[in-house]
């Protein structure tokens, strides 16, 4: 391969001559071949967008030259335009802080930059990744405002997602509206509730997740740019925070502020750890409904088999016929995934020292990525599950007439005791509670229908009427 010498610090190193990344990225590969994970696009569009912004204002303030400005410029659009990715190599496991990949965007920058000005890679003449691409800036200011930039980037699909989602259990919810099935509780019988509530709730906890999500990400606004070092601004002009968050409001379109306080937001990872407690919270009750799904398409003969799922593939590669809930286990192993890389960034947040979190590449990361494949597998689980899935109202009637549950709609009439050995009877001999009530006179006519209206029993209210006096 190809090379060229370059220089830092440290000394003289051979860098890639088709590189547009230069020394200190080539020694991050060298130092960090741990998972061969490169930073996703979110994350490099955030750093981006930042270099940009800060090449745009310091042309403003006359601070760069305008023609270095506009080189560097028109290099990130290029990136941003899908071009040059190849060369963001740094290891999402590296040096704290994320330096490695802020000076990955530099050289590149710098190096791209400098060819569209007439000058070779590696040169850093007349635009340097330090002095020019990197003015004003530090890492520990550009890194946390680029994780808060590309979380805010993610969201939008993430909340499309669920919205898809929400929607389509609730236009379940309409179509099933008028079975009735069994409750349970405790995996036990319980009392009588329709289909179509069922699917309803699940969309209702799908919206209000998506609804915490929103409002949880509102603390990701505050932007902390132009903190520098240590969050008190050394090195950058008293315009430039202002600035910086008005270029970046632009180019991003989503509604930024200015910190009041940057040494907060470089000290605290809280913001972020408060919108991860918000994924984390989607993740569970997400796994919960996959695995309801999974357990009321049971079956076909064995189980609940009150609904049947869309078949997407055979199910297995000794069993002919077999036909699993693939898309629902896709969604549990995608929710577990998720929830520990809450567990990460739980304990990263945690492990910042006094000034700065160094934990940042991490937390970002994990934030970033449990917020894609939640998006995909909510989509997914939407579009080739839920979106397909039909009742079985016969098998949901069967299990619903021999419930011994029914006995709770008789509990006003007869008393609590009474209908526990009403219950405890229909276990014992087969029975159904309707068929006991009517051997033994217990109710007749239309007190009886009334008393065991099954659709009535899924709505507020006493089957049958006001209880007898005494609650007997």
């Amino acid at each position: 391969m190809a090379t060229r010498i370059e220089k830092d610090p440290l000394g003289e190193k051979a860098v890639p001559a088709s590189a547009l990344y230069g020394i200190q990225t080539h020694r991050a590969v060298e130092n960090f071949p741990i998972s061969g994970l490169k930073p996703l696009p979110a994350f490099v569009d955030a750093v981006i967008w930042i270099k940009r912004s800060a090449a745009v204002t310091h042309k403003a303030t006359g601070r760069l030259a305008a023609t270095h400005a506009d080189a560097i410029i028109a290099a990130a659009d290029e990136i941003l335009a899908g071009k040059h990715r190849e060369h963001f190599v740094v290891d999402v496991y590296q040096a704290g802080a994320g330096t490695s990949h802020n000076m990955n965007c530099n050289e590149v920058l710098a190096n791209r930059a400098n060819e569209l000005l007439g000058s070779a890679r590696g040169s850093y003449a007349p635009i340097h990744p330090n002095d020019h691409v990197n003015m004003a800036q530090s890492t520990n200011d550009v890194i946390p405002t680029a994780m808060r930039l590309a979380i805010l980037a993610s969201l939008p699909p993430l909340v499309t997602a669920l919205e898809g989602l929400a929607a389509t259990f609730l236009a379940k919810g309409r179509e099933f509206e008028g079975i009735l099935k069994s409750g349970r509780t405790h995996l036990q019988d319980a009392t009588p509730i329709r289909l179509g509530q069922e699917f309803a709730a699940y969309g209702r906890t799908v919206a209000r997740h998506r609804d915490k999500l929103i409002e949880a990400a509102h603390w990701l606004r505050a932007m902390n740019i132009g903190g520098t070092a240590v969050g008190t601004g050394l090195n950058a002009e008293p315009e430039y925070p202002r600035l910086m968050v008005t270029h970046l409001r632009v180019l991003t379109g989503f509604d930024l502020e200015e910190s009041p306080d940057r040494i907060q937001l470089m000290q605290s990872m809280g913001d972020i750890a408060t919108f991860s407690g918000a994924v984390r919270a989607y993740a569970l009750d997400l796994n919960k409904i996959a695995n309801d799904i999974r357990l009321l398409a049971s079956g076909p003969r064995t189980g609940l088999a009150e609904i049947i799922l869309p078949p997407v593939q055979p199910g297995s590669s000794i069993m002919p016929g077999k036909v699993n809930p693939s898309i629902a286990e896709m969604v549990n192993q995608v929710c577990y995934q998720a929830l520990g890389l809450d567990t990460t960034v739980a304990m990263a947040v945690e492990a910042g020292q006094l000034e700065l979190n160094v934990m940042m590449p991490v937390i970002a990361h994990n934030m970033i990525f449990a917020m894609i494949i939640l998006a995909n597998a909510t989509r997914q689980f939407d579009r080739e599950c839920i979106n397909g899935v039909e009742a079985d109202a016969d098998q949901c009637a069967y299990w619903l007439e021999r419930s011994p549950a029914l006995v709770t709609a008789l509990a006003p009439k007869i008393g609590y005791a009474e209908s526990a050995k009403l219950a405890k009877e229909a276990i014992a001999t087969g029975l159904t509670v309707k068929e006991l009530v009517t051997r033994k006179g217990l109710l007749t006519g239309p007190e009886l229908e009334e008393v065991l209206d099954l659709r009535a029993m899924t709505e507020l209210g006493v089957p049958g009427g006001k209880p007898l006096p005494g609650g007997g």
